[in-house]
């Protein structure tokens, strides 16, 4: 399947977009990465994932528990590392030092947030780069940004443009617009979707909260990726007819017609929207999984450098 990036005006809108399947692509890639893992096993390596969750928050214990099912199911080794909310930032980085040293562990991951009065920027420079498969450590963000690849790349944005690639979507020359600046998803997407080759070539504007005239800019996307954290915050009226939408937000909202008392929503008003784009990402069940799925791969290929691969 192919997208046209052509403009508005050269096609006609879609009756309802077609969705992206975060899921079953994520399910596509954990195989292909449990191959590998095999592969690697009968070479004499098991690939290392060690997740380190400070504190009690719920949702960040449910992230790191679908993090180490995963990593199970692939058929990798590792640990989550449970430590208490008073942990000192000292005894965190002790942690994240002994794993450094360790050298049956090759990704290492600290969930965030983590309480006050630990800075994660500090946490994650101390994170050795070869095993970093979050993608945040400075040395990563540089290798990233001047196109080198022998890096990692955070795994919400690379995933974002393997769906691209996957769905045959046109970026070479297309206008995309991301709406967000975190240097998790926002500035990353940006420097791997301006590099050159397949799922890149774009000409790229990232828009932000002090962004003037947001629709003004969104209505000229060819594909349009929202990572603002607001719900709903980008409806029908700003989307270009026939735009490829790819949502990252993930919102819980009232909704006393579940049991939780909330939902989950995305940062674009999904029902409006479809009826105005090619394709486009549900949630859940879109970039989510994805994001799992691309830590696998950054874990599975930290493993292979030891061997040369």
């Amino acid at each position: 399947m192919r997208v046209d990036a052509a403009p508005a005006s050269e096609r006609e809108a879609p009756t309802r977009a077609r969705l992206i399947d975060g899921t079953a692509l994520a399910a596509l890639i954990r195989a292909e990465v449990a191959a590998e893992v095999q592969a690697l096993g009968a070479r004499g390596v098991t690939p290392g994932l060690s997740v380190v969750l400070v504190g009690n928050d719920p949702a960040s214990a449910v992230y790191v528990g679908a993090k180490e099912k995963a990593s199970r199911e692939a058929g990798m080794a590792g640990e989550t590392i449970v430590l208490p909310t008073e942990t000192t930032q000292a005894e965190l980085l002790a942690v994240v030092e002994r794993l450094n040293r360790d050298r049956t562990v090759h990704g290492i991951l600290v969930q965030m947030p983590l309480p006050k009065h630990i800075d994660p920027d500090t946490v994650i420079r101390h994170i050795d780069p070869s095993k970093d498969v979050d993608g945040f450590h400075p040395v990563n963000v540089g290798k990233l940004l001047i196109g080198h690849t022998d890096g990692f790349a955070p795994c919400t944005p690379v995933g974002i443009q393997r769906m691209l690639v996957h769905y045959g979507v046109e970026t070479r020359g297309a206008d995309v617009v991301v709406v967000g600046r975190s240097t998790i998803v926002g500035k990353p997407m940006a420097a791997l979707l301006v590099q050159s080759g397949a799922g890149a070539d774009a000409t790229v504007t990232i828009c932000h909260s002090r962004t003037r005239n947001l629709a003004d800019h969104t209505r000229r996307a060819d594909i349009l990726i929202v990572a603002a954290g607001r719900a709903r915050m980008i409806t029908a009226d700003m989307v270009k007819p026939g735009a490829v939408v790819i949502d990252v937000g993930m919102n819980r909202i009232p909704d006393a017609s579940t049991k939780s008392g909330t939902r989950l929503v995305g940062d674009v008003d999904f029902a409006a929207v479809r009826d105005v784009a090619s394709l486009i990402t549900p949630v859940p069940g879109g970039v989510g999984p994805m994001t799992i799925a691309m830590l696998l791969r950054n874990t599975a290929r930290s493993a292979a450098r030891t061997l040369g691969a």
